[in-house]
């Protein structure tokens, strides 16, 4: 299963985006053995519209146009179910397992997700009640894709 981060807004060059790249690239390394192919990050335009409404629309748009018919999706969003990562990592297995071939997560831009982007998700996952800028919303969740695949393979850089 290939897994795909959709971000609203682009990360600068620096330590985020390089921390951000190691995780996913110890997810990769670590998920070949799950069937986990692919860790990648597709970054988008934030909306200029002037309008917060308009500037979700547009920025919905832009996501929906990202996503295949067939895939899971995860979004991000403070609204959302808080899981523990062994709860996180048995979602992804079951994905892996039920043979989907991709999975999405979604994070928005300063403004949020359009309700149109939280209907289109299977899930909406919330890793705080806090808001959080987009960068660091993204370091965390290539930390928890990389736990997760540390906890599938009973690695014990996961210690519950």
């Amino acid at each position: 299963m290939r897994i795909s981060i959709i971000a609203v807004g682009k990360m600068k060059n620096g330590p985020e985006r390089e921390l951000v790249n190691r995780y996913l690239s110890r997810a990769k390394a670590s998920g070949k053995n799950l069937g986990l192919t692919e860790f990648n990050v597709v970054e988008l335009a934030e909306s200029r519209a002037t309008s917060t409404k308009s500037r979700k629309a547009e920025e919905a748009t832009a996501i929906l146009k990202t996503i295949p018919n067939e895939a899971q999706v995860i979004a991000l969003d403070e609204t959302g179910q808080s899981l523990t990562s062994q709860k996180f990592a048995n979602i992804i297995a079951q994905n892996n397992d039920n043979g989907k071939k991709s999975l999405f997560f979604i994070i928005g831009g300063a403004d949020g997700l359009d309700h149109s982007v939280r209907t289109r998700a299977q899930l909406v996952l919330s890793f705080s009640p806090l808001t959080w800028p987009h960068q660091i919303v993204r370091l965390m969740l290539g930390e928890q894709l990389y736990r997760m695949t540390t906890i599938l393979s009973h690695h014990p850089y996961h210690r519950a």
